[in-house]
C-alpha cells in the first residue's frame, strides 16, 4: 500500500510518491525525465524532451477553452540532496522514505526534495485530469535548477507559445511572489604548497548547524560552518602550532554549510590546549547564535600519531586569511521594499586537494551593479592571495512588472476564495522566473506553492493541508483564465 494512497488530493500525492521512488538529485536527472517523457506517451500526449532532459507536455483546452490564451505552468524536476551525517543513503540509487507525521510530510533523515517535487506533481495531476476546465496548457519541467538554474538557461523558449506563466516553486502558501533576486557563482581558485611533517592525528568538526537555503533563510541569522571553522583555526593559530591537512565543508553553493570538518597534525603535549579552545568557542558561537543556531558544536577527536604532507606555514596563513575575511551572509537590505534582502552571499563549498583551496560562493542581488560589486570583492581577495577566480551559472534578476494582468487575476480570485488578501512579494531567492521573463517577450509571469519548512536540509517537511489548499486554488485560477 502506497504510504500517501489515503490523502488528498489524491493524483498530486500519487505522482508526488511516485517521484519520491526516483533518484533525482541536481545532475542525476535522466531517469525522471524518462519518467515524464512515458506519462506523456501513456497519457498520448505531445512531448518534448531535450538534450539536457528538460521536458515539455502539452494538453490541449477543454471544451470551451479554445480560444483563451495558453497558460504555462513550470517547475523543476531536481532536487538537493542533503542528509543527516549517520544516515547511508545513496541519493543516487536510492529512493527517498517517506514519513507523515502531525500533518507534514518528510523524509527519514534526508531531504524531501518538495522543493520541486510538489510542482512535478501538481504538473501531472494537472495533465492527468479529466473533470478540470482550463485554457491549453504547456507544462515545463526543467533540469539542475539547485546547481544554476541550467536546464531553464538551457531551454528553447521557441518550444512556447504561452505568454501566461504560473511557476510552481513557491515555498509560501498564501503569497505570490512577482520579483527574484539574480545571481552567480563565484569560484575561488587558491594554490597551496604542501610539506612533509608528522605530529598527532587530530580532527576538527563544526556541526549540528541547522542550515538552510541561501536565499530564502539567508536573513535567519544562522551560522555558517564553513565561516565557524575558519575563526576557529585562526584562533587555534594563536594557541598552538598545528599544520593543516585536510579541509571540507559544504556540497552545494545554495546550501548554508552544516558541517565542516578539518584534519591538523600537532605536538600531543598541545591537544588539551585545543579541546580548551574548542570548548570556550562553541559556547560563544552559541551565545552568539541564540535563538537560531542553538546546538552548534565543536568536536575534538584525537587519533594516532603519523606522517603526513600538510599546508606548507605560508600557504596555511593564506588559507586562514581567505577564510577569515570571504563574506557571508546579508550584505545590503532593500532600500525600497521593506523586510527584502537586496544582497547576499553564501560561501557554499569549502575543500581543501592537495594543491588548492576551492570556495565556491553562491553571490545573490536584486541589483545587478551590486552583486558585480560583491563578485569583484571576493576576486580580489582571491587574486590578492595569488589566485584565481571564475564566475559560472550567472541568471538574472526578475523584475517586478507594473502592469500584470495574471497577477490581478490571481489576487481576485484568492479574495473570491478565502476573503482575504494574497500576499504580493518580491524574494531574494533566484527563480528560473527570471530567465523566462528576459528571453520571452510580453511574458506574465508569477510564482505560487504550498508551506515546505527548512528546504535543502534533512529537516525539509511538507504541509499536506497546504498542498489541498493550494491545489484548489490553482485549478480554480486555470477555471477563471478564459479571457
Amino acid at each position: 500500500m502506497a504510504i500517501l494512497e489515503n490523502f488528498e488530493p489524491k493524483n498530486v500525492f500519487h505522482y508526488f510518491e511516485e517521484i519520491c521512488g526516483i533518484p533525482h538529485g541536481s545532475g542525476n536527472t535522466k531517469q525522471i525525465s524518462d519518467y515524464l517523457v512515458n506519462f506523456a506517451k501513456e497519457h498520448d500526449l505531445k512531448y518534448v524532451q531535450d538534450d539536457m532532459n528538460n521536458v515539455v507536455i502539452y494538453k490541449p483546452a477543454t471544451p470551451g477553452y479554445e480560444n483563451a490564451p495558453t497558460v504555462i505552468l513550470q517547475g523543476h524536476m531536481d532536487m538537493v540532496c542533503a542528509k543527516c551525517p549517520e544516515i547511508e543513503h545513496d541519493f543516487t540509487k536510492d529512493g527517498l522514505k517517506l514519513v507523515v507525521k502531525d500533518g507534514f510530510l518528510s523524509a527519514e533523515g534526508t531531504t524531501l526534495g518538495g522543493d520541486d517535487g510538489i510542482a512535478v506533481a501538481y504538473g501531472l495531476a494537472l495533465l492527468d485530469s479529466t473533470d478540470l476546465p482550463h485554457p491549453a496548457l504547456e507544462v515545463v519541467f526543467t533540469v539542475d535548477e539547485e546547481t544554476g538554474l541550467l536546464g531553464a538557461d538551457g531551454f528553447d523558449c521557441s518550444l512556447l507559445k504561452g505568454r501566461r506563466m504560473i511557476n510552481l516553486d513557491s515555498e509560501k502558501e498564501g503569497c505570490l511572489w512577482v520579483s527574484c533576486a539574480g545571481g552567480v557563482a563565484g569560484n575561488s581558485y587558491l594554490p597551496v604548497r604542501r610539506v612533509d611533517a608528522s605530529g598527532r592525528k587530530v580532527n576538527v568538526k563544526v556541526c549540528g548547524l541547522v542550515g538552510g537555503h541561501s536565499g530564502a533563510e539567508i536573513h535567519k541569522n544562522r551560522a555558517s560552518a564553513n565561516i565557524l571553522m575558519g575563526q576557529f583555526l585562526y584562533e587555534l593559530s594563536h594557541v598552538c602550532g598545528y599544520a593543516l591537512k585536510e579541509l571540507e565543508g559544504g556540497q552545494q553553493d545554495n546550501v548554508i554549510t552544516k558541517e565542516c570538518k578539518a584534519v591538523l597534525l600537532v605536538l600531543p603535549e598541545e591537544i588539551s590546549q585545543i579541546t580548551s579552545l574548542a570548548k570556550k568557542m562553541q559556547k560563544d558561537f552559541r551565545a552568539e547564535y541564540t535563538g537560531t543556531d542553538d546546538t552548534i558544536t565543536i568536536q575534538i577527536t584525537e587519533e594516532g600519531d603519523m606522517d603526513a604532507q600538510v599546508l606548507h606555514p605560508t600557504s596555511q596563513e593564506k588559507v586562514l586569511f581567505y577564510l577569515m575575511n570571504m563574506p557571508f551572509g546579508v550584505k545590503k537590505m532593500s532600500g525600497t521594499i521593506e523586510n527584502l534582502v537586496e544582497t547576499s552571499c553564501n560561501p557554499g563549498i569549502l575543500k581543501l586537494y592537495g594543491d588548492e583551496l576551492f570556495v565556491q560562493t553562491s553571490i545573490r542581488s536584486s541589483v545587478g551593479t551590486a552583486k558585480e560589486a560583491l563578485s569583484h570583492k571576493i576576486q580580489y581577495l582571491t587574486e590578492f592571495l595569488g589566485g584565481e577566480y571564475e564566475t559560472e551559472g550567472a541568471y538574472p534578476a526578475w523584475e517586478y512588472r507594473k502592469a500584470s494582468p495574471l497577477r490581478d487575476k490571481m489576487v481576485e480570485i484568492y479574495k473570491n476564495m478565502y476573503d482575504k488578501d494574497l500576499d504580493v512579494v518580491a524574494i531574494h531567492a533566484g527563480l528560473e522566473c527570471g530567465i523566462f521573463y528576459e528571453r520571452m517577450e510580453n511574458l506574465d509571469c508569477t510564482s505560487l506553492g504550498p508551506d515546505i519548512l527548512d528546504i535543502h536540509t534533512s529537516k525539509e517537511r511538507l504541509d499536506m493541508a497546504s498542498v489541498k489548499r493550494v491545489w484548489e486554488y490553482l485549478t480554480e485560477v486555470l477555471k477563471n483564465l478564459k479571457d
